[in-house]
């Protein structure tokens, strides 16, 4: 409500602008998206900076190697929750996981859910589209991840990753226990951090979302990805893998589509694929997994991805 009525203010009465004008719709759209969204992650950043510094990778590797069931799964999709990564930031510790024996079908789950269901996702997604649709969105993305993985796992597929991959071994590191005063300092530096190489990038994506916001008309997404377009889920997926953004940088751009009639199982089917399926994060991939393997990985993804756009077209 406090940033609503200081957009407000400082568009219509300020400025002098007409709120029926599509450019203060716009402006509107992004002085009061910036700072709301800014102010709650910063918050969530700093606590869930300090949880995970209760979970170090180290730890997390060492515990997940011995992790072969579903419950190997379901833990590194919670893990990935904890980790603000887009998809070619979370490869570096997936390689990880790989080379310290974490199984297949574990690291998959946890690829899955870092880029694609992150803290700093479930912020954007809580600040634009409320507790209820936030929640909505966690939940399919856990469940996508934990099945995914699963799945993979049960496949047998170690074979397809590059050789190399086992024959390093993981040098197990003495883990210093910090106390909670420098916890909260390294989150506090962590944080501050984060916000500065990020908010560059949410201010671009709220832009955008204010253009679509102000300028694109409601008619337009709803005649070629309207509810009435079997093939529209599907359509942004494919749309979706080539891009590459992170989760937090997409909420602001399906928030407008969703306002301008896009169902919203489309929605988050396209986040879901430019979070989690994006080339570049495929090529990094490449380093270590061989490329059947790479193509069953997106075969699986996509088709979770699109079952669950259907799935929340029906719902919602």
């Amino acid at each position: 409500m406090v940033f609503e009525k200081f957009a407000n203010f400082v568009i219509f009465q300020w400025m002098g602008l007409n709120p029926g004008d599509p450019f203060a719709t716009a402006l509107n759209f992004f002085v009061y998206g910036v700072p709301k969204i800014s102010v709650l992650m910063m918050g969530t950043v700093f606590i869930v900076s300090i949880i995970r510094s209760y979970i170090p990778p180290e730890k997390t590797k060492k515990y997940l190697s011995h992790r072969r069931t579903l419950v190997g799964n379901i833990l590194a999709a919670l893990i990935g929750i904890l980790t603000p990564f887009c998809s070619c930031s979370a490869v570096p510790l997936f390689i990880g996981f790989m080379e310290a024996g974490v199984p297949l079908g574990v690291t998959f789950s946890f690829l899955v859910s870092s880029p694609m269901v992150n803290e700093v996702g479930l912020i954007m997604m809580l600040g634009m589209f409320g507790w209820k649709i936030a929640l909505l969105y966690v939940t399919s993305g856990v469940i996508i991840a934990i099945i995914s993985g699963y799945v993979i796992g049960k496949l047998k597929l170690e074979h397809l990753v590059e050789d190399y991959v086992y024959k390093i071994k993981s040098v197990d590191m003495e883990l210093r226990e910090p106390a909670f005063s420098e916890r909260c300092r390294e989150a506090k530096n962590f944080t501050a951090n984060f916000m500065k190489n990020t908010l560059l990038y949410i201010a671009f994506a709220m832009a955008i979302g204010g253009f679509i916001h102000g300028y694109v008309p409601s008619g337009f997404l709803t005649a070629y990805a309207g509810k009435d377009n079997p093939l529209a889920v599907p359509l942004v997926v494919l749309i979706g893998v080539p891009m590459y953004n992170s989760a937090a940088g997409m909420v602001p751009i399906i928030y407008p589509l969703v306002e301008k009639g896009l169902p919203l199982g489309t929605s988050l089917a396209f986040l879901m694929s430019v979070a989690a399926l994006s080339l570049p994060s495929m090529i990094i991939l490449r380093k270590v997994l061989k490329v059947k393997l790479i193509g069953i990985f997106v075969s699986i993804l996509s088709v979770a991805i699109i079952f669950t756009g259907y799935l929340f077209n029906a719902l919602v």
